[in-house]
């Protein structure tokens, strides 16, 4: 049975659906990205992040993310893409999974890093969907309530190192990690966007 509070946040996404499903992949530049935003219908609704293994080639070394990663030529679409990384970075299969929709794409702001686009795509999952580090470029996953996410004690200004200089940016504290960056932002207008109601525990008659 669908977790009703899937079908608020599908509502909620719906100011999205008079664009493209699923924006076109670029298959000259390879310069495009997806990102799974997975929510799991427990009591209480959490979410799925990973800790990126560290890397020297990888621009996001150690840092909290959500799965996904570029789009490769063999993937239909970039939903495709999202299904694909989720897979391979958490053994979380996301084809009998619910997809609810997406959310607006992002940019890196910084010079430094790759000009890539990334689209997220957002899931529902069942309350038994367990995830692990499946990949060497993940260390870790963490599955952070709604709750957590939404309190404004976990939001505050984090101090970032950049080029041997501390840069403070806006950021989440989870787990004794911390959440900035692309990921940051993916994450405020999923939240923003969301129901206060439907983060909420479930009564008797909600999923567990």
């Amino acid at each position: 049975m669908l977790d009703p509070r899937f079908l608020v946040l599908k509502e909620a996404l719906v100011s999205y659906a008079s664009r493209a499903h699923d924006p076109p992949t670029d298959r000259h530049t390879g310069t495009q990205a997806a990102v799974s935003v997975i929510v799991r219908g427990r009591a209480e609704l959490d979410l799925l992040l990973i800790k990126r293994a560290h890397h020297e080639t990888d621009p996001w070394s150690g840092q909290m993310a959500l799965p996904g990663g570029r789009w490769e030529r063999g993937d239909d679409s970039l939903l495709d893409t999202a299904m694909r990384e989720t897979a391979e970075e958490t053994g979380v299969d996301l084809a009998t999974d619910v997809h609810l929709g997406r959310l607006p794409n992002v940019h890196p702001n910084s010079p430094r890093l790759p000009h890539v686009t990334i689209q997220p795509f957002v899931f529902g999952v069942s309350s038994e969907t367990r995830a692990r580090a499946a990949s060497e470029e993940v260390e870790a996953v963490h599955w952070v309530s709604l709750r957590h996410l939404r309190d404004p004690a976990t939001a505050g200004e984090v101090e970032i190192e950049v080029e041997g200089s501390p840069t403070t940016f806006p950021g989440l504290r989870v787990d004794g990690e911390v959440v900035w960056g692309l990921t940051y932002r993916i994450l405020r207008s999923f939240l923003d966007l969301y129901p206060h109601a439907a983060s909420q525990k479930q009564g008797p008659t909600g999923t567990s």
